[in-house]
């Protein structure tokens, strides 16, 4: 089965990052396929690199990095509610005129027509909110 997730809860303010993480694991552990994660609304924040945790603390933003590379799995934040939040890449970042930006690969800046392309491409599309 082909899976997608929909994260739209702030990490370390809702528990929905954690468990769309420990779903993807589990996904993945039981040999189904993870085509995607998507950051929307409060969930962009999980994205930024300016996240410093306590060292006893899970990093959300590391260990969505680390499915990435573990699994080649895609993290697309929506880039209208990022920038509405102040989530924003180099490019972005100068565009708008900004002096700084928080948001660097594997997380990719894209619109919801990426959020559509990936729940035609599942099975389910399971949402975190």
């Amino acid at each position: 089965m082909e899976y997608g997730l929909l994260v739209m809860g702030a990490p370390y303010t809702s528990p929905a990052p954690h468990s769309a993480l420990r779903f993807a694991h589990a996904v993945l552990t039981q040999g189904h396929r993870l085509n995607g994660v998507f950051f929307y609304h409060e969930g962009v924040h999980n994205a930024s690199s300016l996240m410093a945790p306590p060292q006893d603390e899970l990093n959300l933003r590391e260990a969505w990095v680390e499915l990435h590379e573990t699994h080649q799995v895609s993290l697309d934040v929506c880039i209208a509610a990022a920038l509405r939040r102040g989530v924003m890449n180099e490019a972005e970042a100068k565009r708008h005129g900004k002096t700084s930006y928080n948001l660097e690969a594997p997380f990719e800046l894209t619109g919801l027509g990426q959020l559509l392309t990936l729940q035609q491409r599942c099975d389910r599309l399971v949402t975190f909110a």
